[in-house]
């Protein structure tokens, strides 16, 4: 499979942007919106290569044998032609990708984008530029661009990629076509969990519920044996009021020096005391069934809530730490507020 193929659960983005080449009206600049990890920087890619395919699906041939150039984008991409695995591979001269340096996207590399896209493209019908993380363009970069966006030149195209449309100045959501991408299901991801990496049916499910919508979570989860750091979790979480104050501090001084999983485990965390409040009710609605006799005993032993108000917990502290808070103070409050029987 090849470009739009790859895509998961994105039927109307597909739509949009078929119908867009199909009708040669693609615009000038767009804007892709969606969680991380849904296809939007596939999605890119795949457009990159449909506006620059000279394989038999985008040519025709003439009356004197010889291949025409087509005079537009192509539906159908090849996949296989020169310029389509070179953009598959990443190395084409004019499709560029531009992505934070740091926290951020600054002028200079926006700059250098205006000066690339200031010569004609080196082989390409249309360059398409990419930019990655929109939403980390600084104030300064953020102004350049709108430079580019007021004055497209020729034979180019700009996707830019971010979260949420809010989080880009006004001013230049105004000027890109958006295209909404989903987050892909619960049963897709699982399906292909299942497909492609072999796991077992109910640990696929475990991971899609906790992969928040995005298949390259569901990857990276796979990939860092975040199943097995799991297990360990929920064992601490089931016998945390049985811990004296000196382990629970030693816990709290870990998860906040292991800080880029630290989001991980809140989720881990999260879906523990869900799934305490949830049992008593519908057990089939569990995340994490395979443990659904630990979870049906710490249930039983404590109020409802007492569960609801931890899960109230956990959800406080996931907002601290988007607010880059002191990481070990805070989860040592927090661990000691979950410790309380």
């Amino acid at each position: 499979m090849s470009g739009f193929d790859l895509l998961i659960n994105q039927e109307r983005p597909i739509r949009i942007l078929t119908t867009l080449l199909k009708n040669r009206t693609l615009p000038h600049a767009l804007l892709f919106t969606g969680t991380a990890g849904v296809g939007k920087q596939a999605a890119a890619l795949a457009l990159a290569m449909a506006c620059n395919c000279r394989g038999e699906t985008s040519g025709f041939i003439a009356e004197d044998g010889f291949e025409q150039e087509p005079a537009g984008p192509a539906l159908e991409l090849c996949g296989v032609c020169k310029s389509c695995r070179k953009i598959a591979a990443n190395n084409h001269p004019d499709i560029i990708q531009v992505q934070p340096r740091g926290p951020f996207i600054k002028i200079e590399q926006i700059r250098t984008v205006l000066q690339t896209l200031a010569r004609k493209p080196y082989e390409a019908k249309t360059r398409v530029v990419i930019i990655l993380e929109a939403q980390c363009m600084n104030a300064s970069a953020s102004n350049a661009l709108l430079k580019i966006l007021e004055e497209p030149p020729d034979r180019s195209m700009l996707v830019l990629i971010a979260n949420h449309r809010s989080d880009l100045l006004p001013t230049i959501t105004s000027r890109c076509q958006p295209v909404q991408f989903n987050r892909i299901s619960r049963k897709r991801i699982a399906s292909w969990i299942v497909k492609e990496r072999g796991l077992n049916p109910q640990t696929a499910e475990i991971v899609a519920a906790m992969a928040n919508g995005s298949l390259s979570n569901a990857r990276t989860m796979i990939d860092e044996n975040w199943l097995q750091g799991r297990k360990w979790l929920i064992a601490e979480l089931q016998h945390l009021s049985l811990q004296p104050a000196a382990r629970l501090l030693a816990l709290a001084e870990k998860f906040a020096r292991e800080k880029e999983s630290l989001a991980g485990r809140l989720e881990i965390i999260k879906s523990w005391f869900r799934d305490l409040i949830i049992n008593p009710y519908d057990r089939r609605k569990l995340i994490n069934q395979d443990v659904g006799d630990r979870i049906k005993e710490a249930s039983g032993k404590t109020d409802t809530r007492v569960h609801l108000s931890k899960l109230e917990a956990v959800q406080k502290m996931q907002s601290r730490l988007k607010a880059n808070t002191n990481l070990r103070l805070s989860m040592e409050k927090l661990l000691i507020e979950l410790a309380k029987p």
